[in-house]
């Protein structure tokens, strides 16, 4: 008559889970290379280093995260210099020094 949930469950195909490996001495090299570039702190590379022993994939998500927030913050500061107001400029045959 009705067919149990579980067989349901059982039927559909399982999720395939990420395995985790740690890195190698090549990705450390190249996830190194990666913050050369750039004025980071010692403890934001020390971390992904330390990411990097467990996961290697996350040890590069965890650098480029960084890097985009601060290639962002770098282009947020250049709008606003270039969204500043021009100086303010009085022309001396416009004033009327006597009144």
């Amino acid at each position: 008559m009705f067919k149990p949930l579980i067989e349901d469950i059982f039927d559909q195909p399982e999720q395939v889970e990420e395995t985790t490996s740690p890195a190698t001495d090549e990705d450390l090299l190249k996830l190194i290379q990666k913050f050369s570039g750039f004025e980071t702190p010692t403890k934001v590379v020390l971390q992904a280093i330390a990411i990097a022993n467990y996961d290697c994939a996350s040890a590069f998500r965890y650098a480029d995260n960084y890097l985009n927030i601060l290639k962002n913050r770098k282009q947020r500061k250049k709008l606003i210099l270039q969204e500043s107001a021009p100086e303010f400029y009085i022309n001396p045959k416009y004033l009327d020094f006597w009144n």
